[in-house]
C-alpha cells in the first residue's frame, strides 16, 4: 500500500507563486510515475504534470512555461512549483502516483489552490 500526503496549498494573489509537495510513504520501492492533478468546480479532474521515474516530464498546455514538476526519489517526494497563478488556476489539487507491477493510481486527499485578482 501506498499512502500520498499532500502540502503548500492556501490562498495567492493573481500573479504569485506557490509550492505544493506531496510525500509518499508505505511500499514506496514500488512506485513509477509521479504526477498532479487538478481539480475545479464542476469540471472534470485534470492532469497538471507528471514526472517519470527517470524525470521525464510532461505538462499539460495550461501549465506549460509556468509550473515545474519535480521529484526527489531519496524523499519519495514530488514538487510542483507554480509561478503566474490566475484566477484559472483555481482548483484542489492532488497528487497522484503509480505504484506497483500493474501500476495502480493512488491519490492524494487533495489540497486547495485559491488564485484571488
Amino acid at each position: 500500500q501506498v499512502q500520498l500526503v499532500e502540502a503548500g496549498g492556501g490562498l495567492v494573489l493573481a500573479g504569485g507563486s506557490l509550492r505544493l509537495s506531496c510525500t509518499v510513504s508505505g511500499s514506496t520501492f514500488s512506485i513509477k510515475a509521479m504526477g498532479w492533478y487538478r481539480q475545479a468546480p464542476g469540471k472534470q479532474r485534470e492532469l497538471v504534470a507528471d514526472i517519470s521515474q527517470s524525470g521525464s516530464t510532461n505538462y499539460a498546455d495550461s501549465a506549460k512555461g509556468r509550473f515545474t514538476i519535480s521529484r526527489d526519489n531519496a524523499k519519495n517526494t514530488v514538487y510542483l512549483e507554480m509561478n503566474s497563478l490566475n484566477p484559472e488556476d483555481t482548483a484542489v489539487y492532488y497528487c497522484n502516483c503509480k505504484a506497483g507491477r500493474w501500476s495502480v493510481n493512488y491519490w492524494g486527499q487533495g489540497t486547495q489552490v485559491t488564485v484571488s485578482s
